[in-house]
């Protein structure tokens, strides 16, 4: 009967922590939509505390932490909020390792602070784990891309060849060392792209991205005959984004009501 008891005690001690967490989680909720995030964050912690199984409660403190990130901010304060997050959302992870807005979270993160080889992982366990997200697609081409522009633009400015020069870069043992590092990596960015645009066809973000990767990597053709062949995949590209993005501002105004009115002019 002494033990029946004490168990008895110790069920009801787990339910009434288990309905103060997710009143704290409530009450952080409600600080969060405020934008209230120091707040949000005591509230959320607590609820970890009362109920550290609750992954809810554990995937806003995250969040909570992460709105409070700044990117491109240095000190010390920012640099603890972006580790903060990062150790919530992997604890959640811990409990939860298919959990997708932990892992899509996380490599945000490393995006936000331009960890591009960082982000590309944790993209690429998202896709896993995700196949169907065009967004996490999308976000591999877009690092691809931020990892070779930056060599790409230092070549043609070292070779004295400005923004709107036309391709391809003219001196041949250049192109052959950008190929050998990063052409794998545009092959990459634009079979990611392409699964992005396979999953929504009206991805305009994506087509830019197609026609920026397609448009540079034809700068490392070895024929003029090339060169001009895949800038014309890229102009298609260009133009198909610049048609997505006007028929879907057209949707957008008429769903809107496309700023009709019948009220006269006073």
């Amino acid at each position: 009967a002494l033990i029946l008891g004490v168990a008895a005690l110790a069920v009801l001690s787990v339910s009434c922590n288990q309905l103060k967490s997710r009143d704290q989680l409530n009450q952080g909720v409600q600080a969060f939509k405020s934008a209230q995030y120091p707040e949000a964050v005591e509230h959320f912690k607590t609820a970890v505390e009362l109920d550290p199984n609750f992954p809810t409660a554990r995937l806003y403190l995250a969040t909570a932490y992460m709105q409070q990130y700044i990117p491109g901010s240095i000190s010390p304060e920012n640099d603890q909020m972006a580790k903060a997050a990062y150790d919530q959302f992997m604890k959640v992870l811990e409990q939860d390792p298919k959990n997708n807005l932990a892992i899509a979270s996380v490599a945000s993160l490393y995006l936000s602070q331009n960890k591009w080889d960082d982000a590309q992982q944790w993209f690429e366990k998202l896709t896993a784990v995700d196949p169907g997200n065009a967004e996490a697609y999308y976000s591999l081409g877009f690092v691809a891309w931020s990892k070779w522009y930056p060599a790409y633009g230092t070549a043609r400015a070292n070779l004295g060849m400005r923004q709107e020069d036309p391709g391809p870069i003219k001196d041949k043992k250049v192109r052959d060392e950008l190929k050998a590092q990063y052409g794998s990596v545009i092959d990459g960015g634009l079979k990611a792209l392409d699964k992005a645009l396979e999953i929504n066809p009206d991805y305009d973000d994506a087509m830019a991205y197609e026609n920026l990767l397609t448009r540079e990597r034809a700068d490392l053709a070895d024929t003029k005959e090339e060169y001009t062949a895949q800038m014309k995949v890229a102009e298609d590209w260009f133009q198909k984004a610049l048609a997505t993005k006007k028929r879907k501002a057209e949707q957008k105004a008429k769903t809107s009501g496309g700023g009709l009115t019948t009220e006269q002019p006073k």
